[in-house]
């Protein structure tokens, strides 16, 4: 007997997120011949997305279009998820390990009864079920779970599955499920405010460059700006940094800020601290630069340069400029 996949396809800044695409792939990668891939698109003025999910070789694209799913609301997600899930009746549901995927996917796991599996860097088909490979302490350790039985809901770290590709021909069912919100909701989203706004997507960006105390100044902070634009990377910054005012919490990364996985992080004047490896230790390739020689962060790095990364982070991106002009 088919089982269904449901993945969850996040809309962000106007597009959907890459993800959205990574999550697909994990579909493909988890289900057996015959099993069916449902994409479940929620918000408002969904054509075009639905159009271009259909391109990647899902089954389905299950929509539903309403103005008060324009913007996140936890009741109003829930509600018109749960309405797709309860017909679709799926053997796993997948999201992307966001902030909106980490607050929705528990209320669906407790909907469905299911058990969770979050932060997932890695699937594989084994003999007796699926194996789900997820990191502990800080990414020093590694374990491996399964689940004894479905349904399966499975959050996806962002850059660690690779995104699907687009199927040339492909062309998905198109559904579309009423919903009307409940008249009694707590609370109602009327627009979003974005404080840090960036080209590149903190979470999902393939660099990202980042600053810690040793950059003094939130003028100090902004030389790191030029750099992130040359290699079309995202800004992060350390706790600290932003403790001291340099930048916006929305950029922190670490333990009690966002977690990247990208392929290559440029760390200025972060010292290391283990709250701060908890969010980037994961990265493909690291890289720092820092004064100290006997800093932290030198521990985890591929590379390090000892120096004052005012003289250092303006010569390299002169020297990118040149490079990818």
């Amino acid at each position: 007997m088919s089982k269904t996949y449901v993945i969850f396809a996040e809309i962000r800044g106007g597009k959907l997120r890459q993800v959205t695409f990574e999550t697909i792939q994990a579909a493909r990668l988890a289900k057996d011949d015959g099993d069916r891939i449902v994409a479940a698109l929620l918000g408002h003025g969904l054509s075009a997305f639905a159009q271009e999910l259909s391109g990647y070789g899902v089954d389905q694209v299950v929509s539903v279009d309403h103005a008060e799913l324009a913007h996140y609301n936890p009741e109003t997600y829930f509600s018109a998820l749960a309405g797709i899930l309860d017909t679709a009746n799926p053997h796993a549901v997948l999201f992307g390990h966001t902030a909106i995927g980490r607050d929705l996917a528990p209320k669906i796991a407790a909907h469905l009864q299911a058990g969770q599996i979050s932060d997932v860097i890695a699937l594989e088909k084994t003999g007796d079920g699926l194996s789900l490979t997820r990191p502990l302490y800080a990414g020093k350790a590694f374990e491996k779970k399964r689940f004894t039985q479905g349904p399966m809901v499975i959050t996806i770290r962002p850059n660690n599955v690779p995104a699907a590709e687009a199927v040339p021909g492909s062309q998905a069912e198109m559904a579309a499920t009423p919903f009307s919100p409940a008249a009694d909701l707590r609370s109602v989203v009327k627009d979003v405010v974005h404080k840090a706004s960036g080209k590149v997507d903190l979470t999902e960006a393939k660099i990202v460059v980042s600053g810690g105390r040793g950059v003094k100044s939130a003028d100090g902070f902004r030389t790191l700006e030029p750099l992130a634009e040359a290699l079309n990377a995202a800004v992060g910054a350390s706790r600290g940094a932003c403790d001291a005012g340099y930048c916006d919490y929305a950029l922190q990364i670490g333990q009690t800020g966002k977690v990247v996985t990208p392929e290559v992080y440029i760390a200025c004047g972060i010292s290391g601290a283990i709250q701060h490896l908890a969010g980037m230790s994961q990265s493909r390739v690291i890289i720092a630069i820092n004064k100290d020689p006997e800093a932290p962060i030198f521990k985890i790095a591929d590379y390090g340069i000892v120096g004052d990364l005012f003289e250092i982070v303006p010569l390299l991106t002169q020297e990118f400029k040149k490079v990818l002009a």
